[in-house]
């Protein structure tokens, strides 16, 4: 019997769905649609819409009063399926057989949960944690529970790939009871991308995941490294929340911990966005949402921080996009020597993914051209070829270990990790 997939991604400023077929004889997950909502957090909100492999709609701009969050660009997206007349496999909301969601933050949970009255209060109680982005998350889930009563509701969790972190890792130096009783500890997050690219690396180096051991940057306007052991996260920079690590769109990544009570008065105090269910600090606020390169620039837009540089020039505005580059560039490059060390140098390949990992040749050179004295390289030329497909190779011939680029796919490695879930399919 053939299912129906939905994938559904929310983040803090758009929503993602991706539609897919699955068989009992093949059950890898055929991609019928791919839609999307961006420009939630700075309208016009714009739409982007593929079916199959023709493209119907790109960055087509919506009125704002129709789209003013999440849900709203939800309920506009499945209509939008729904209503298209050329995809056949959904005419109707029953057709979807499952839905599955990206959850951030999902605790201890080390598989996807299907979702019930608890599983949705235990998610719900780990969203200060993530705020920007299981709040979001939860409003579609209560959405897709009343909007679709005949699908199966599934949460996919980013943190589930990192719960292989050893305990020595994973451990802050706290009080261990306080430690336990608030449940404080790394997590790591983009782990749905990692599963991913983990699997589609090994794949196109010929070896078993379970024999492969990688370095992997997601660079985004979330970034984040990761270390994976013989197919295992071993380590990675982002931890109890997603704020620490490396910097980002508006996030500050690491800093001192008590740099933010030099950096205002009230950062105790709960910020006026704060709701009777979501609690968020001053002090969260101002690191999760008032810093990274916004801050240092005043743009989120990291393409235009990167053409800066490249173009060179002078002036105060140049100046502090080639501050934030040399910033993102130097971050990266500890964790890459960290996680080399990690892994005493047993590397089958640096890999970048993400928005900013996949599109900016001239970040892949500055990193790799930094990281050279542990054997990496990559190749001018074909560092700035835009390939087709899944992997690419950018490395230098000649050396000691490969450098790759992958086009990561969370909505695809959401539909995989359910439909090998029998219980989910069957």
């Amino acid at each position: 019997m053939s299912k129906t997939i939905l994938s559904i991604n929310a983040g803090s400023s758009s929503v993602k769905l991706s539609l897919y077929r699955t068989s009992k004889d093949d059950p890898t997950p055929k991609a019928l649609a791919d839609i999307q909502i961006s420009g939630l957090t700075s309208p016009p909100p714009l739409l982007t819409y593929k079916r199959r492999e023709q493209s119907v709609h790109k960055n087509k701009k919506l009125k704002e009063d129709n789209i003013k969050n999440q849900k709203d660009a939800f309920s506009y997206m499945l209509d939008e399926l729904v209503n298209d007349a050329e995809l056949k496999e959904v005419s109707k909301q029953e057709d979807i057989s499952v839905t599955c969601h990206r959850v951030v933050h999902g605790g201890d949970f080390d598989h996807p949960k299907i979702l019930n009255e608890d599983t949705y209060h235990r998610i719900e109680a780990l969203t200060d944690l993530a705020p920007l982005h299981n709040a979001s998350a939860l409003e579609i889930i209560k959405f897709c529970i009343a909007a679709l009563p005949s699908a199966l509701n599934i949460a996919v969790f980013d943190s589930q790939f990192h719960q292989t972190i050893p305990e020595h890792i994973r451990t802050y130096p706290i009080s261990p009871s306080i430690a336990r009783s608030n449940k404080l500890r790394k997590y790591g997050f983009h782990g749905i991308s990692y599963s991913f690219i983990t699997r589609s690396v090994a794949a196109y180096l010929r070896k078993p995941a379970e024999q492969t051991s990688l370095i992997l940057l997601h660079l985004g306007s979330g970034a984040s490294a990761c270390a994976v052991k013989e197919g295992k996260s071993l380590n990675t920079s982002m931890g109890l929340t997603p704020l620490s690590g490396l910097p980002g769109a508006t996030r500050s990544g690491n800093v001192d911990p008590s740099l933010v009570f030099h950096y205002a008065a009230n950062v105790g105090k709960l910020s006026p966005a704060s709701t009777g269910d979501l609690h968020i600090s001053r002090a969260e606020e101002i690191l999760n949402k008032e810093a990274g390169w916004k801050a240092l620039t005043g743009t989120t837009d990291f393409g235009a921080i990167a053409a800066a540089v490249e173009n060179g020039g002078h002036g105060e505005e140049v100046e502090r996009k080639r501050l934030a580059f040399n910033i993102f560039v130097e971050r990266v490059c500890g964790f890459v020597g960290n996680y080399y060390v990690g892994l005493g140098g047993k590397v089958d390949a640096l890999v970048f993914a993400g928005g900013i990992g996949e599109k900016s040749a001239l970040l892949r050179q500055r990193v790799a051209d930094q990281v050279q004295c542990l054997g990496f390289g990559v190749d001018l030329e074909s560092n700035k070829k835009e390939e087709k497909g899944v992997v690419w190779d950018i490395g230098i011939k000649g050396a000691r270990h490969r450098t790759l680029v992958c086009e990561t796919d969370e909505q695809f490695e959401m539909a995989r990790i359910c439909v090998e879930e029998k219980e989910f399919v069957e």
